[in-house]
């Protein structure tokens, strides 16, 4: 085995942080800008951890010498255990990193003893970096090394037993000091310690101002460090996720995600990695501060042995869900946590407190992430050593990928490889964001899909468009399909509602006419993905109230988009319509009157024209209609144009429940009333599962009449919706996501977002309100019914025809 092979072989499975060798070349530390007496208070710190590792190092590396130094004795007697050739290579320059690093800890520890803020350790690194040579040769015979142990134990069980259970000398800082450990897993240390003399100078550098007379050395020691490094670069390919394996094959990292496993009814969060020959379970392990990351496999699977079940499977074990209403709890807790962490930032208590809330913030949000997730994605071994065989195959699978299984040494170097070539570093959470980053914009969003370009063939073309919301993508908009064109035309203008949204994502489909359908589902299903793109939202581009136009490239297809956003604070704002004679922004008791009805036309209207034709209709209320249509069905229904009927009749049923939403949108006031909507917060939130109950049905029967008889009506048309729920998608927790913001509504002095800076991502006050009124809707419609103790109000409740 040649040098260079060797090097490549070890070097490209090095753990070091979060870096790229590129980063620990090219970044240039510079020192935190804190209080100067601070700064250099840490440094003492920096150099008491730096002295408890290198205490512990020394303890692996005197755990080599110690069976070395009696294999070498053994060696020249009538019976060695190995030869003077196998002794030298297993344990090459064992010895002369012992020395290097022991010279470097008896330097080092009596200077930090005797602490001072002018004592200088800059020399000893520079000694230290200026023998990494000695890594080098170390590193050039790792493999050959860990292949000579492995052959003479397999020829010697004496040796076998030796290299199992090596000693390490129990030091202070060493947690497990029971723990056996093995040849191969020491042997690794030096590998694993190579990279952290640049990463340590870069932590000194940090807290070392440049007046400091250790700065100069400490930067020298640095360059010395990141020569080497760069060496060693020169030698590695380019590509940041390949590695070498046996037999000079090339293992490339394709994509990695965080995830959440079942393990026996419990979800655990996991780190999962799919690589182009095996996929890599993970589970992230904690770190102690200041420490890099690290991994632990908790399985894997040959690409060559893995399957997927198939949908019988699925279908006969289903996942347990939690339930929408646990999820939503767990969101109002974590506003509520977010909210006092705000209120703590105003007072002068001191950053305990807060670090205890945002401990607390921490834990509530990794349970909602490992709740949330409800799509089952299963795989198995076909050996059974996963999970149940399937019969289905991984599509990708081909004739060369070879069943094979790993040694501990190579899952070990595997794992710390992942270090280093996680595309995904952070968990998602708002814990990991910057208080300044944007959580996402409350509002509508605007969107007219204006064309398409780039086709190569004519088709029948239409598209989807998407929004994140808590962490996943809804569907929100589609487009009509435009027939047998290169270039499309649509010019379609949506209205669609943003729930702490970041990003917009259109997904282009191509129209399957000639497919046999057999129900909805199916023919949705038939239907060609062509392209998928997507563009952030950003509220700095998006706060200009004018048309933004953008332009989403994907493979190769051009879709030319104008969109306009609308905080919610604006557009739940009710206008009261100048023309008395209309219907939207109207006083509903006086459409009523008027109308000489109990529940006004519009709403009836509607409602049957949705359970004629849109009961099945996925995503009912939630996907947007075209806004032009909208606009038209309002124009009618204000000029009491009596062809109304005959027109819902010819327009899409999205745009009718869009008019529905808008009409309840535009009230006044809304259906609940201003003044009662702090009482209906105020009751939703009561623990005591009666006094709820009793609040919340003499709130509602304090409605006025006409808000009561309407909403009565709207309540059981939204139960026979989501009665077709496995069809349609709305479930009752989905509606009331829909209607609770549009039919609960604060007035405008009691608004959390009258005083807030943030009027077009929402703070967390107003989060917590709108999910209030989600609770508020949903708590009516899973009533059965509506107790009425007054005999002389029942006959109204449920009498809602004219």
């Amino acid at each position: 085995m040649t040098k260079k092979s060797s090097l490549l072989s070890v070097i490209k499975l090095w753990h070091k942080k979060d870096l790229l060798f590129s980063d620990l070349i090219f970044k240039r530390p510079t020192f935190v800008e804190l209080d100067q007496e601070k700064g250099l208070e840490m440094r003492k710190w920096v150099l008491s951890g730096i002295l408890a590792s290198e205490e512990i190092y020394l303890s692996h590396l005197e755990a080599l010498l110690i069976p070395m130094k009696p294999l070498r004795a053994a060696a020249t007697t009538s019976q060695p255990m190995l030869t003077i050739q196998q002794t030298e290579t297993i344990f090459f320059k064992v010895p002369e990193l012992h020395e290097i690093h022991k010279d470097f800890y008896d330097a080092l520890l009596p200077r930090v003893q005797d602490w001072g803020h002018q004592q200088c350790v800059g020399d000893l690194f520079q000694k230290l970096a200026s023998q990494l040579g000695v890594y080098r040769a170390f590193v050039d015979n790792y493999k050959v090394a860990v292949e000579t142990a492995d052959k003479c134990c397999q020829a010697n069980a004496q040796f076998a037993e030796i290299s199992e259970n090596l000693k390490v000398k129990s030091t202070k800082d060493c947690k497990d000091q029971s723990a056996k450990n093995s040849l191969e897993t020491l042997l690794y240390k030096p590998v694993d310690r190579v990279t952290r003399s640049t990463l340590v100078l870069h932590d000194l550098l940090k807290h070392t101002p440049s007046s400091h007379q250790d700065y100069a050395l400490l930067l020298d020691a640095l360059r010395i460090s990141q020569n080497f490094l760069s060496s060693i670069n020169e030698e590695i390919t380019p590509r940041r996720q390949s590695m070498t394996v046996k037999k000079g094959e090339n293992r490339q990292l394709l994509r990695d995600r965080f995830m959440v496993e079942l393990v026996e009814g419990s979800r655990k969060l996991r780190h999962v990695f799919l690589f182009t020959d095996l996929l890599l379970c993970t589970k992230l392990k904690k770190q102690a501060a200041g420490k890099g990351q690290q991994y632990d496999c908790k399985w894997y699977i040959p690409l060559a042995d893995l399957t997927f079940q198939t949908i019988e499977d699925c279908e006969s074990t289903p996942i347990p869900l939690v339930q929408d209403e646990e999820i939503d709890a767990l969101k109002i807790k974590i506003s509520q946590i977010k909210n006092e962490i705000q209120r703590e930032k105003r007072t002068t208590k001191g950053p305990k407190v807060i670090e205890r809330l945002r401990k607390k913030l921490s834990e509530q949000e990794s349970l909602l992430l490992l709740m949330s997730p409800n799509m089952a994605f299963r795989v198995a071994n076909r050996n059974g050593k996963v999970s149940h065989e399937s019969q289905r195959r991984f599509l990708l699978l081909n004739s060369c990928f070879k069943s094979f299984s790993l040694t501990s040494l190579e899952l070990q170097m595997l794992t710390n490889s992942c270090v280093k070539l996680q595309t995904v570093h952070t968990i998602p959470m708002t814990m990991n964001k910057e208080d300044d980053e944007s959580s996402g914009l409350y509002g509508f969003l605007n969107v007219i899909v204006h064309s398409a370009s780039g086709l190569k063939h004519s088709l029948n073309l239409y598209c989807s468009l998407e929004v994140d919301s808590f962490g996943y993508f809804v569907n929100k908009a589609k487009t009509r399909v435009y027939r047998d064109s290169t270039e499309p035309n649509w010019n379609e203008e949506f209205e669609i509602e943003l729930e702490g949204s970041q990003t917009l994502r259109l997904l282009c489909y191509e129209k399957c006419y000639n497919k046999t359908k057999q129900s909805k589902d199916d023919g949705e299903n038939a239907d060609k993905i062509m392209a998928k793109g997507q563009i952030k939202l950003d509220p700095q581009t998006l706060q200009n109230k004018d048309w933004q136009r953008a332009v989403i490239a994907m493979n190769g297809i051009e879709v030319k988009l104008s969109m306009k956003f609308t905080s919610r604070e604006f557009s739940l704002k009710r206008m009261p319509s100048r023309k008395q004679s209309g219907v939207f922004g109207v006083k509903i008791n006086v459409v009523t009157k008027r109308e000489r009805s109990k529940v006004p036309l519009i709403v009836r209207q509607c409602v049957e024209e949705i359970e004629r034709r849109g009961m099945d209709e996925v995503g009912i209320y939630r996907v947007s209609g075209v806004a032009t249509d909208i606009q038209a069905l309002k124009a009618a229904f204000d000029s009491n144009n009596r062809d109304v009927s005959v027109m819902m009749r010819e327009m899409d049923v999205n745009a009718i429940a869009g008019t529905l939403k808008l009409y309840f949108r535009e009230l006044p006031e809304p259906l609940f009333t201003d003044d009662l909507y702090p009482n209906f917060a105020g009751g939703i939130a009561l623990s005591d599962c009666v006094a709820k109950e009793s609040c919340m049905l003499n709130l509602l029967l304090s409605v006025p009449e006409t808000n009561l008889v309407t909403f009565l009506f709207l309540l059981d048309h939204l139960k026979r919706v989501a009665e077709n729920e496995c069809i349609n998608k709305m479930s009752l927790h989905n509606l009331a996501t829909v209607f609770g913001p549009t039919l609960l509504r604060p007035s405008e002095k009691d608004s959390k977002i009258s005083n807030s800076s943030q009027p077009i991502s929402m703070n967390d006050s107003w989060s917590l309100e709108v999910m209030a009124q989600v609770q508020v809707l949903l708590y009516f419609l899973q009533l059965e019914s509506i107790p009425t103790p007054d005999s002389k109000r029942q006959s109204l409740l449920f009498s809602t025809e004219v």
